[in-house]
């Protein structure tokens, strides 16, 4: 019998379980239309995938104040909501993974979602079973590429570093994950499928992949 890795997987959400990422982008290229701003999907690519920083960045481009960020906030994830609940496509063999692993390992999800809207996502996706727990923006004071998220996620597990693997999509969970410690799988996405990887555990071509890995 082959000897088990790992102890722990913590699973990104938006992009490695769920196909939400573009809807995203939608939401807030269309709230900053309303702004009279111009946003292509490059720069959601750079500023949310790879650097982290957000529509911060507009508050420095913009001078917003914090009231017109709060506003700003809001417009957007309404508009997130709305497109939500439009439906919401699991990414292709997840389900299958997750099955095939439930039971093996201790499993949570550490995602920068609002829990509002990961509600939303997961109203109907039957993911949730397979989990521990869920931590999502709110329980913790900093977001990727800060390594807080997958610090609180590593102490939800009570594994040690070396027995846990991180799941992520992009540089900036890359980045989150490697700062608190941990081997992280990649597994792009169509946004972003072009960038490095530097420092991943392993960049795969399918979610099916996985399992070999364990």
């Amino acid at each position: 019998m082959p000897i088990q890795k790992f102890k722990a997987l913590l699973w990104d959400n938006d992009g490695v379980l769920v196909d939400t990422e573009h809807l995203y982008f939608e939401a807030t290229r269309a709230t900053l239309a309303r702004w009279d701003i111009a946003f292509t999907e490059e720069q959601y690519q750079e500023l949310f995938l790879r650097q982290g920083t957000g529509t911060r960045y507009f508050v420095a481009q913009h001078g917003w104040s914090d009231e017109d960020f709060a506003r700003f906030r809001g417009e957007r994830g309404a508009a997130y909501s709305a497109l939500l609940r439009e439906g919401v496509r699991l990414i292709d063999g997840v389900a299958d993974v997750l099955a095939g692993v439930h039971g093996r390992y201790i499993m949570g999800i550490v995602t920068s979602s609002q829990q509002e809207h990961f509600d939303l996502i997961h109203a109907s996706s039957g993911l949730l079973q397979y989990f521990q727990f869920v931590l999502a923006a709110g329980d913790y004071a900093n977001l990727k590429p800060h390594p807080e998220p997958y610090l609180k996620g590593l102490a939800r597990t009570g594994v040690a570093p070396q027995d846990c693997l991180v799941i992520e999509d992009s540089e900036r969970g890359l980045a989150a994950a490697t700062a608190a410690g941990l081997r992280c799988v990649i597994v792009p996405s169509r946004l972003t499928a072009g960038a490095e990887f530097r420092g991943a555990h392993r960049v795969l071509r399918d979610i099916r992949e996985l399992p070999a890995l364990l």
